[in-house]
């Protein structure tokens, strides 16, 4: 299992809180999902051989959000 950190600058409230979280849940492989809105950042473990950084930025971005990996 390895750990991603996920900066969403434009996560501002529970709302959006809940769609990152679901998003996340969404992408084959991800584990333990917290989400901090004080620092913006989503934080995950995921099974690298079934999933990407690129699948996580993009399952938050297609949800309408900015989102860079960040080196954990």
């Amino acid at each position: 299992m390895a750990k991603g950190i996920l900066k969403v600058s434009d996560m501002v409230n529970e709302e959006d809180a809940a769609k990152v979280r679901r998003a996340l849940n969404e992408v084959w492989g991800v584990r333990e999902i917290e989400i901090s809105l004080a620092r913006k950042e989503a934080t995950f473990t995921y099974n690298d051989q079934s999933a990407s950084c690129h699948d996580m930025v993009q399952a938050v971005t297609e949800q309408g959000y900015r989102a860079e990996m960040m080196e954990p």
